[in-house]
Protein backbone atom coordinates (compact mmCIF):
# COMPACT_ATOMS: atom_id res chain seq x y z
CA UNK A 1 0.00 0.00 0.00
CA UNK A 2 1.14 3.39 -1.36
CA UNK A 3 0.84 6.42 0.12
CA UNK A 4 -2.26 8.60 -1.31
CA UNK A 5 -0.24 11.87 -1.76
CA UNK A 6 2.86 9.72 -2.91
CA UNK A 7 1.21 7.86 -5.65
CA UNK A 8 -0.43 11.45 -6.72
CA UNK A 9 2.59 13.10 -6.23
CA UNK A 10 4.67 10.57 -8.63
CA UNK A 11 2.53 10.83 -11.39
CA UNK A 12 1.79 13.97 -11.29
CA UNK A 13 5.33 14.65 -11.53
CA UNK A 14 5.69 12.69 -14.61
CA UNK A 15 2.49 14.26 -16.27
CA UNK A 16 4.32 17.32 -16.33
CA UNK A 17 7.06 16.87 -17.60
CA UNK A 18 5.24 15.23 -20.26
CA UNK A 19 3.65 18.30 -20.64
CA UNK A 20 6.52 20.39 -20.90
CA UNK A 21 8.30 18.06 -23.33
CA UNK A 22 4.82 17.86 -25.87
CA UNK A 23 4.32 21.86 -25.54
CA UNK A 24 7.86 22.07 -26.04
CA UNK A 25 7.75 20.24 -29.30
CA UNK A 26 3.78 20.76 -30.40
CA UNK A 27 3.87 24.96 -31.04
CA UNK A 28 2.05 26.52 -33.60
CA UNK A 29 1.35 30.16 -34.25
CA UNK A 30 -2.32 30.36 -34.63
CA UNK A 31 -3.36 27.80 -32.13
CA UNK A 32 -1.58 26.61 -29.15
CA UNK A 33 -1.05 22.65 -30.13
CA UNK A 34 0.68 21.64 -27.11
CA UNK A 35 -1.67 22.44 -24.76
CA UNK A 36 -4.55 20.74 -27.04
CA UNK A 37 -2.75 18.03 -27.50
CA UNK A 38 -2.42 17.21 -24.23
CA UNK A 39 -5.97 17.87 -23.02
CA UNK A 40 -7.23 15.84 -25.76
CA UNK A 41 -4.85 12.96 -25.10
CA UNK A 42 -5.42 13.75 -21.39
CA UNK A 43 -9.16 13.29 -21.56
CA UNK A 44 -9.32 10.19 -23.61
CA UNK A 45 -6.55 8.17 -20.97
CA UNK A 46 -8.65 9.47 -17.74
CA UNK A 47 -11.55 8.03 -19.90
CA UNK A 48 -10.31 5.04 -19.80
CA UNK A 49 -9.33 4.99 -16.52
CA UNK A 50 -12.78 5.84 -14.91
CA UNK A 51 -14.73 3.97 -17.50
CA UNK A 52 -12.13 0.94 -17.54
CA UNK A 53 -12.64 1.00 -13.85
CA UNK A 54 -9.19 1.49 -12.83
CA UNK A 55 -9.06 2.36 -8.67
CA UNK A 56 -6.67 1.81 -5.68
CA UNK A 57 -3.55 3.20 -5.77
CA UNK A 58 -3.23 2.95 -9.78
CA UNK A 59 -6.00 4.99 -10.29
CA UNK A 60 -4.34 7.45 -7.38
CA UNK A 61 -0.88 7.76 -9.55
CA UNK A 62 -2.65 7.80 -12.91
CA UNK A 63 -5.89 9.26 -13.02
CA UNK A 64 -5.41 12.02 -10.57
CA UNK A 65 -1.95 12.29 -10.27
CA UNK A 66 -0.43 11.90 -14.28
CA UNK A 67 -3.32 12.78 -16.31
CA UNK A 68 -4.41 16.08 -13.86
CA UNK A 69 -0.94 16.81 -14.09
CA UNK A 70 -0.72 16.19 -18.00
CA UNK A 71 -3.96 18.34 -18.48
CA UNK A 72 -4.01 21.69 -17.97
CA UNK A 73 -7.30 24.18 -17.96
CA UNK A 74 -5.53 27.13 -16.62
CA UNK A 75 -2.84 27.15 -19.87
CA UNK A 76 -5.93 26.94 -21.51
CA UNK A 77 -7.56 29.28 -19.86
CA UNK A 78 -4.71 31.43 -20.01
CA UNK A 79 -3.82 30.75 -24.21
CA UNK A 80 -7.75 31.53 -24.39
CA UNK A 81 -8.18 35.25 -23.24
CA UNK A 82 -4.35 35.54 -24.99
CA UNK A 83 -5.72 34.72 -27.89
CA UNK A 84 -9.30 36.23 -27.62
CA UNK A 85 -7.46 39.94 -26.74
CA UNK A 86 -5.69 39.36 -30.28
CA UNK A 87 -8.40 37.77 -32.11
CA UNK A 88 -11.67 37.26 -30.88
CA UNK A 89 -12.24 34.74 -33.90
CA UNK A 90 -8.83 32.88 -33.33
CA UNK A 91 -9.88 32.65 -29.29
CA UNK A 92 -13.98 31.29 -30.06
CA UNK A 93 -12.44 28.78 -32.64
CA UNK A 94 -10.09 28.01 -29.96
CA UNK A 95 -12.64 26.68 -27.42
CA UNK A 96 -14.99 25.37 -29.85
CA UNK A 97 -12.02 22.88 -31.14
CA UNK A 98 -10.75 22.29 -27.49
CA UNK A 99 -14.21 21.17 -25.83
CA UNK A 100 -15.18 19.33 -28.84
CA UNK A 101 -12.41 17.29 -29.03
CA UNK A 102 -11.85 16.77 -25.59
CA UNK A 103 -15.04 15.36 -25.15
CA UNK A 104 -15.09 13.41 -28.76
CA UNK A 105 -11.85 11.78 -27.24
CA UNK A 106 -13.41 10.85 -23.83
CA UNK A 107 -16.42 9.76 -25.41
CA UNK A 108 -14.18 7.33 -27.57
CA UNK A 109 -12.37 6.22 -24.69
CA UNK A 110 -16.12 5.48 -23.11
CA UNK A 111 -16.69 3.49 -26.61
CA UNK A 112 -13.78 1.53 -26.39
CA UNK A 113 -14.59 0.45 -22.74
CA UNK A 114 -17.82 -0.20 -23.58
CA UNK A 115 -18.03 -1.57 -26.81
CA UNK A 116 -14.12 -2.99 -27.54
CA UNK A 117 -12.02 -1.50 -29.71
CA UNK A 118 -13.29 -0.97 -33.64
Amino acid sequence: MVQPAYAVGVGGALGAVCRYAIGRRLTHEWVPVGTLAVNIFGSFLLGLAVFGGLGGDVSLFFAAGFCGSLTTYSSFSVDTVQLWTGEPRRGAVYVLLMSLCCLLAAAAAFGIVRFGPV
